[in-house]
């Protein structure tokens, strides 16, 4: 089983990494591969609601000239996803929040029923606030979502300064526990013959007719 993380940082090995760094510390110890995709500080265009994804029927985004689709293709291959951001503004970074717009829309199949969480980090404040728009995406998408003993965030304006919270420490080993235990219940369900939910067909309607 695996977890894919993605850092929204543009910072590779600050606070958002540290973060997820000790997740994947906790998921190995108890049998649970990750990796963490780091987006850098490149630059994401948003999706542009062209529906070109839904059109070629590919379960790709049009654009191919970033990481969003090498995303989609990882996604495949994963069981669970962790997305981390630091705080700007009282939200999340724009970077992340763009790739996830587009890997939701383009490639929603290879994410549907599978676990999800939000990390965020920030200096002092803002990170309810950021945690909501990346929950959202699991949201909309049938996946559960995994918790922790308080709300999934460090704080700190440094790596350093991450690793005295211990308690934020403390909340992201407590979610790779959790996560480890829904993944391996997960496991034991497709086992034992339970499959995922067979819905009926989602009728689509507008306030404005």
């Amino acid at each position: 089983m695996k977890v894919l993380m993605i850092n929204g940082s543009s910072n590779k090995a600050g606070c958002t990494f540290t973060a997820l760094s000790e997740i994947a510390k906790t998921l190995k110890e108890n049998g649970i591969d990750s990796e963490i995709v780091q987006l850098g500080n490149n630059a994401y265009r948003d999706c542009c609601g062209c529906q070109a994804c839904r059109k070629n029927n590919e379960g790709k985004c049009i654009f191919k000239d970033d990481i969003v689709n090498e995303i989609i293709e990882k996604a495949k291959t994963s069981d669970a996803f962790i997305f981390g951001s630091p705080v700007y503004f009282a939200h999340p970074s724009g970077r992340l929040l763009s790739v996830l717009d587009r890997v939701f829309y383009a490639g929603a199949e290879y994410f549907m029923y599978k676990p999800g969480s939000a990390v965020v980090s920030a200096r002092r404040a803002g990170t309810t606030a950021s945690l909501e728009p990346i929950m959202k995406h699991f949201t909309i998408n049938q996946m559960p979502y995994i918790s922790s003993t308080y709300w999934n965030m460090v704080h700190g304006k440094t790596a350093e300064e991450v690793q005295q919270d211990i308690e934020g420490l403390h909340t992201m080993r407590t979610l790779a526990l959790n996560m480890a235990w829904i993944l391996k219940s997960i496991e034991a369900g497709k086992n034992a013959g339970i499959s995922t939910p067979q819905i009926e067909p989602k009728p689509y309607t507008n306030f404005i007719r």
